[in-house]
């Protein structure tokens, strides 16, 4: 049995099966499939198959295309009825109505299958003009309001009326469907509003129970919500905000929150809501939030510290970056991170795990510990350097070794992550040593320096970025020296090494907190590798948001 001719539901259980099935040489994209499998087992789309195969098995007929003819002879039947039966009457004036006699003409129409416009529609007086609603047609209203409840809506003052701006997704006034954007409030309960947005909004406040709203119409097709959903960089409290329009209908947030988006009419005031619940509220836009911001000055302090794979730093060392010059302007538009746009992706592997933090944090102990205790799903590149090996060196197990023209010719084709020099040498890691990796089915766990997440928070890397952050001084220190009792270290750290570490983890975290999925303060190492696996673990059995340029 074929797709075409099967069930929808056994149908796209077959296509299911055959996404599980698809070879790898088919060059679809991993994300394509994950994304399409996901949308496939959404419940939505499975209740659409199951509503397209019902309406497949009835098929809707007309009962007849001469319905018009139909209703004159019941017309007529009744003129002699009207006087004697007051229903006869009713049905009588009802089956006169231009509306009533527009639908049987439409019904007729279609179902005769003639979709043409009638020669004589410009000149036809079946519609008297009465019968039409004029524009500027006052309407009277009814809504239910509790006490102190907010209505959810805002209005100004134009032209000495007062015009509806702005009506929140989900609220009363929302939810009830009787006011649109852009109607005029012309009487509340039979009151005058007069020309004053906040005495307007005081008295609907101060109203309960059913209130009598007269509406000057505005005719406007309410737009379908959009499915925008961002991930802030920053925290937001409506009520410290001296510029949102009502401090009552800002919608607070937390950095890192996935909001939903369901109104961007006003270019400096968004509607939005939490997509784990709760009511729909103003945060500030894109826009105005980057004129509040764009002045204020950020801590690069990190942009020439640190360390490489692993590597001590030392005076001599020179560092570099490997950026795209393709890509500079984009980077450096990307600075200022205030939302991103992101979508909601079905359980996957990430290519990368990416470990971000000072020197002297224990990434690397993390990382080792990930890749011997489950070899199979985690791997580690080997870096790559120009100086030569030593006796008991052999070349790809700790160091992948080439000459250093090799080396700089690749550097100067961007084919290495991140670089540096160190003693004369060249050491870095190589992209394609990445792809290696992902390619044989394992996560690519790096430790890398922060700068390198730039070129990493891709669809190509599609990383998952944990900030292995320093614990306080004193823990630090308490850490430092038990490491050093147990014997299983020979280096000591002095007291200003340790604060280094400390200040440098705080630097980081300032200046790239933005790429961050999760913060791990490792004040214990088997605590912070419990609840790295735990995070990691949950990546394949959880949906998850990644930015939108991931998936289109």
């Amino acid at each position: 049995m074929t797709v075409a001719n099967a069930k929808s539901g056994s149908a796209m259980q077959q296509v299911l099966d055959n996404l599980k099935d698809m070879p790898s040489g088919t060059g679809a994209k991993d994300i394509d499939l994950i994304f399409l499998k996901g949308i496939m087992e959404s419940p939505i789309v499975r209740s659409l198959a199951k509503a397209h195969e019902r309406l497949e098995e009835v098929k809707l007929e007309a009962v007849g295309d001469d319905n018009v003819q139909l209703l004159t002879e019941i017309s007529d039947s009744l003129n002699n009825l009207e006087e004697q039966d007051p229903a006869a009457a009713e049905l009588a004036r009802i089956l006169q109505e231009p509306h009533f006699k527009s639908l049987i003409e439409a019904h007729d129409k279609v179902a005769a299958k003639s979709y043409e416009m009638p020669k004589d529609m410009e000149n036809s007086n079946s519609l008297s003009p009465s019968s039409l609603m004029p524009a500027d047609a006052v309407r009277v209203i009814g809504i239910q309001k509790k006490t102190g409840e907010p209505l959810g809506v805002t209005f100004r003052a134009v032209n000495g009326e007062m015009v509806v701006t702005r009506i929140l997704h989900g609220s009363s006034i929302d939810r009830q469907g009787m006011l649109h954007t852009g109607d005029v409030i012309r009487e509340v309960n039979g009151q005058e509003v007069g020309s004053n947005p906040e005495e307007l909004q005081e008295l609907l406040r101060n109203c309960s129970g059913s209130v009598t709203l007269k509406v000057l119409p505005s005719y406007r097709d309410a737009p379908a919500p959009p499915q925008v959903y961002l991930k802030p960089y920053f925290s937001y409290n409506p009520t410290t905000d001296n510029l949102i329009p009502c401090k009552e209908a800002g919608l607070a947030f937390a950095k890192g929150d996935i909001l939903h988006v369901v109104n961007k009419d006003d270019p400096n005031w968004w509607q939005a809501r939490k997509v784990v619940g709760g009511a729909t509220g103003l945060i500030p836009s894109q826009c105005l939030e980057e004129k509040r911001k764009a002045f204020v000055r950020r801590d690069w302090g990190t942009a020439g510290t640190g360390m490489l794979c692993g590597i001590l730093t030392a005076k001599k060392k020179k560092k570099k970056m490997m950026y795209l010059t393709s890509k500079n302007a984009e980077f450096d538009r990307y600075e200022l991170q205030i939302y991103e746009e992101v979508a909601r992706m079905p359980p996957f592997r990430r290519k990368t795990l990416v470990l971000i933090g000072a020197q002297g944090v224990g990434r690397r102990s993390l990382k080792n510990r990930l890749v011997v205790m489950n070899p199979l799903r985690y791997g580690a590149t080997v870096p790559f350097t120009s100086r030569h090996p030593r006796e008991e060196e052999k070349d790809g197990q700790n160091y992948c070794f080439v000459t250093r023209e090799e080396m700089e010719r690749d550097i100067k084709g961007s084919r290495y992550l991140e670089h540096g020099e160190y003693d004369g040498n060249l050491y870095g890691t190589k992209i394609d040593s990445i792809h290696e990796v992902v390619q044989a089915g394992r996560t690519c766990i790096l430790d890398v320096n922060p700068q390198a997440l730039k070129v990493l928070k891709t669809a190509e890397f599609m990383p998952f970025v944990v900030f292995i952050a320093a614990p306080e001084l004193d823990t630090l220190r308490d850490m430092h020296k038990a490491v050093v009792d147990a014997g299983l270290t020979t280096k000591i750290l002095t007291e200003n090494d340790l604060k280094k570490t400390v200040d440098e983890s705080a630097r980081i975290r300032r200046a790239y907190s933005h790429y961050f999925d999760l913060t791990i303060v490792n004040d214990n190492l088997d605590k912070a590798f419990d609840k790295l696996q735990d995070a990691v673990e949950r990546l394949f059995v959880e949906p998850q948001w990644v930015p939108v340029s991931w998936v289109y």
